[in-house]
């Protein structure tokens, strides 16, 4: 009996075969290739990749919705993936045919104009997994393949028309404590991934595979070895286990070949037990695609203590500042900081950097470095309880901010007015447990006064002046990933009362909104078929979004709950009568 034993991961690739078989499966759309020449210059109807372009904007040129006519704006399908927790995952779309994923590593293929399901993947987790992010931000498309990297830390290659798989990968082993979260790059016929886990004692890295094979091409550890450049930031034998996940995708410059990915913390959480500036924690890192090769980096605070991970990848654009034009890099940081850097081929250089929430870390700036001074009585530490602003959520944590060329603002989805406290003890390593050198029933996220009439905000950036244009205020916390679009708006969610929002990408005035069932914590995309233009995101609370939720309601005595359950709505214009 034990060979007519199947597996879900075998059922999955059965339904994707049968899929014109099974009555609730619709016939698959003909899929188009994705090239590198797509992948480089995305057609305005699709979004092929975590955040549209390699640059990491966040933009979609197309124009059909706008300011003037998006209070028309109505559900057109949706669809349940009968799952709970986070969904943060974009729909990806290619000419008509839709990916979504889910928590604990589902993917769902859908007709993006009637929503119909065309096969579903569930991976088959094992269960003795224990990760603290349960939770997928995504797939990359290319050629004819689908790339999904797992909580168990494989890559899986999937046949994009049927969801067959057709290669798996292990990346590392799930029970040291590494898993993925991210949605993988596709470069030049590789994959690139970036593993997670900082929190148990781990050294991350990034590692790029043939999209074909499923072979390693290179490997690239975030904490330096001995011999490597930086090595000399950490202290004996505390680079072995010393954190510095990598949690979202990176950006890419074609011109350079230089791919650019967000490092967070080194473990454990108390920097006076890793001595050092522990390179390359809390950094953005700049790579070679063919080799892996680090070429620059600029680590926006040393020593971090604060579990100010720096994840999200930097936005890429050309900015004429003081009236020089640079190659930017911009980075609204978890530190509190708005980062302007400039890049090369060779090199990373720091432009200027200026709080856009309150933080009281930071004394100082150096104007040629950029490397920041601290204010010592803020810096947590072994033995004792240290408070801090921002909280350990940062300014903006791990939703992706979004810039618009045509109105040249930068859009950063905040919280303001929150604040921690850490108390340090001694870390004890064993391998597959948690490492960070805090006790963890003592970390605490206050609200400041002020945070009675507000917490979370959307704000925008004038990137020619490097001043804030206007800020939107809510009185919750603020999860909500950017679009924005050529038809002069912005869409995001983000907030406790569940609602997803479009907004004046000039003015930031609030023109729709719409109740779904839970919290908004997905990123939203656009798309269009047959010249007409949709809105997708998905709605799903949990993870970190509850966490402070929870923090808040033990604060003020309130039982503000967020009903989870994931479900993508789709969104368009009523056709005209």
């Amino acid at each position: 009996m034990n060979s007519m034993k199947i597996t879900l991961i075998e059922a999955a690739c059965l339904l994707g075969l049968l899929a014109l078989a099974l009555p609730g499966y619709a016939e698959a759309p003909a899929y188009n290739a994705v090239t590198d020449a797509r992948l480089r210059a995305p057609e305005d109807h699709n979004w092929l990749q975590y955040r549209r372009t390699y640059d990491s904007w966040g933009y979609s040129p197309l124009k059909q919705i706008t300011a003037a006519n998006v209070s028309k704006l109505r559900a057109a399908w949706t669809f349940s993936t009968g799952v709970v927790e986070a969904h943060q995952s974009p729909p990806i779309v290619n000419d008509g045919m839709m990916f979504i994923t889910t928590p604990r590593n589902q993917v769902i293929a859908l007709d993006a104009r009637s929503g119909e399901q065309l096969w579903r993947y569930a991976r088959e987790l094992p269960d003795d997994l224990f990760q603290l992010h349960p939770t997928n931000r995504g797939v990359a498309l290319y050629g004819d393949r689908l790339y999904l990297a797992t909580v168990d830390a494989y890559l899986v290659a999937l046949d994009a028309r049927t969801g067959e798989v057709i290669w798996e990968a292990e990346v590392e082993d799930y029970l040291a404590g590494y898993y993925m979260t991210l949605a993988p790059q596709a470069i030049k016929g590789k994959i690139i991934v970036g593993m997670s886990g900082g929190e148990f004692g781990i050294r991350g890295f990034i590692q790029a595979f043939d999209a074909t094979s499923g072979e390693s091409v290179w490997k690239t550890s975030m904490v330096p070895g001995p011999g490597e450049a930086g090595h000399e930031t950490w202290n004996e034998d505390d680079w072995k286990r010393g954190g510095v996940s990598v949690w979202v995708t990176g950006s890419y410059d074609p011109e350079t070949n230089l791919t650019y990915w967000g490092t967070g913390n080194a473990g454990p959480w108390m920097a006076d037990q890793r001595p050092g500036d522990n390179l390359y924690a809390t950094s953005v890192v700049a790579l070679d695609a063919d080799t892996g090769k680090i070429e620059s980096h600029h680590q926006y605070h040393w020593s971090d203590a604060w579990d100010w991970d720096e994840v999200s990848a930097p936005i890429l654009l050309d900015v004429t500042r003081n009236g020089r034009a640079l190659k930017g890099m911009i980075h609204a940081g978890r530190d509190g900081y708005l980062w302007l850097l400039e890049r090369d081929k060779k090199d990373i250089r720091f432009v200027d950097a200026v709080p856009y929430v309150h933080q009281n870390v930071f004394t100082g700036i150096d104007p040629e470095s950029g490397r920041p001074t601290y204010d010592p009585t803020r810096i947590p530490r072994t033995g004792a309880r240290t408070e801090f602003c921002p909280s350990i959520w940062g300014g903006k944590d791990w939703p992706p901010s979004a810039y618009n060329p045509d109105t040249g603002l930068l859009y950063i989805p905040a919280n303001e007015n929150l604040c921690s406290a850490i108390s340090g003890e001694p870390a004890k390593y064993r391998r597959g447990e948690l490492y960070m050198g805090a006790k963890l029933a003592e970390v605490e996220v206050f609200p400041t006064e002020a945070a009675k009439d507000h917490v979370g905000e959307l704000q925008a950036w004038n990137m020619a002046t490097g001043e804030k244009a206007w800020t939107v205020p809510f009185k919750s916390h603020n999860w909500g990933p950017v679009l924005t679009t050529a038809g002069n708006l912005i869409f995001s969610g983000g907030t406790n009362d569940r609602l997803f929002r479009a907004f004046d990408a000039t003015t930031g005035k609030i023109l729709w909104q719409q109740k779904t069932n839970s919290g908004v914590v997905g990123v939203p995309v656009s798309y269009a078929i047959d010249g007409k233009q949709y809105v997708a995101v998905q709605s799903g609370w949990g993870v970190d979004a509850q966490r402070k939720q929870d923090f808040l309601n033990k604060h003020w005595g309130t039982s503000t709950q967020v009903p989870q359950g994931g479900v993508l709505w789709v969104f368009e214009l009523p056709d005209a009568p």
